[in-house]
């Protein structure tokens, strides 16, 4: 293995690095940050060799080209890409050799992850990579022109297409839990978010999204500041609502009138622009048992992830006819390698 490196011809305004984020400090006033959409990110991350770190996009998406030394990247989210102008599409696991151009833009919703084989050589604030991006902190905004080194880069890593989530049917309800500022809304408003539709919109960043509909505006905006979370819909002082995500404040004045349940806040920060959604309303209890069910189906689903990601054998031990590469079954009875698609 030796050190890869991948030049930015081209990144929209919200490119970043991201890890996992960091957790703990939000007493300190500092959010969780990290990826907006998490299961994308933990995809593009296991398919790629689990690393930890990856370049998120949105608007404008990403081109990069890899300089002097092959890598494989990861590619997974609300994104489509080329090499080199042949399509690849998304949820796929790619290898870049020197001087291929990777252009991948957003599509079918707003945020998308680029997972190289190897480590990202970036910065750290509190023991984390994830970047703050309005404070710049972590491993830091991407933008043309930039070089990032992959260390210890993989360029062995097979190019397959990475597992979807089993829940890929439209998403158009999004459950919630009442609260916890509820007392500043009448029962006609509390009423008004169950009972009519709303609207993802184009106004989003990494600290939420604008959700168009009916107002909801709460009878007074006088309440010292408590704090807020990630899912929170926050309600300003006309009515208009906004889902928190990643990079949220930790505490703020305007009320939240219920909080999204852990499962479907990111597929909501995935919607694109003048989609339909509705709100239901469930009990803490039941959105504990939902959430912990959740996280189990994930957990699964990204075993089956990591399984797929896998090494493609030497030259050595396979046989060549006509450009295809056949690899022997090996006597200690481990799978045949397949031809590889990409």
């Amino acid at each position: 293995m030796s050190d890869a490196r991948l030049r930015i011809e081209e990144a929209g305004p919200l490119t970043s690095i991201q890890d996992a984020g960091r957790p703990g400090w939000r007493r300190f006033g500092v959010p969780p940050s990290g990826p907006v959409d998490r299961r994308a990110f933990a995809a593009a991350v296991g398919a790629s060799g689990g690393y930890g770190s990856a370049i998120e996009f949105s608007l404008g998406g990403l081109t990069l080209v890899a300089e002097e030394r092959a890598v494989s990247v990861a590619i997974t989210g609300a994104a489509s890409a080329t090499v080199n102008g042949v399509e690849v599409g998304g949820w796929c696991v790619v290898t870049l050799q020197p001087g291929a151009r990777c252009r991948i833009r957003e599509s079918g919703g707003n945020w998308g992850y680029c997972a190289p084989a190897g480590r990202l050589e970036c910065s750290e604030w509190l023991g984390s990579s994830a970047t703050h991006l309005i404070a710049g902190l972590g491993g830091g905004r991407i933008g043309e022109g930039d070089r990032l080194t992959v260390r210890e880069a993989h360029r062995d890593v097979a190019s397959v297409d990475i597992p979807l989530p089993a829940d890929g049917e439209p998403f158009t309800v999004a459950r919630a839990v009442l609260g916890p500022q509820q007392r500043y809304f009448t029962p006609e408003v509390l009423c008004r978010l169950t009972s009519e539709p709303f609207a993802a919109s184009a106004r989003f960043d990494r600290m939420g999204m604008v959700l168009d509909g009916p107002p909801l505006p709460p009878e007074r905006i006088d309440m010292p500041s408590e704090p807020a979370m990630r899912g929170a819909l926050q309600i300003d002082g006309d009515g208009r609502m906004s889902l928190l995500t990643a990079d949220h404040q930790t505490t703020g004045g305007y009320p939240r009138i219920a909080v999204v349940i852990d499962p479907d806040i990111d597929r909501l920060a995935q919607l694109p622009a003048g989609s339909a959604i509705r709100f239901q309303l469930v009990e803490p209890e039941e959105a504990i048992a939902l959430t912990r069910a959740a996280a189990a189906d994930i957990a699964a689903w990204l075993d089956r992830v990591k399984t797929a990601a896998r090494r493609r054998p030497s030259l050595l031990t396979a046989n060549l006819a006509d450009g295809l590469v056949v690899t022997r079954r090996f006597s200690s009875g481990a799978p045949p390698w397949p031809p590889s698609a990409r």
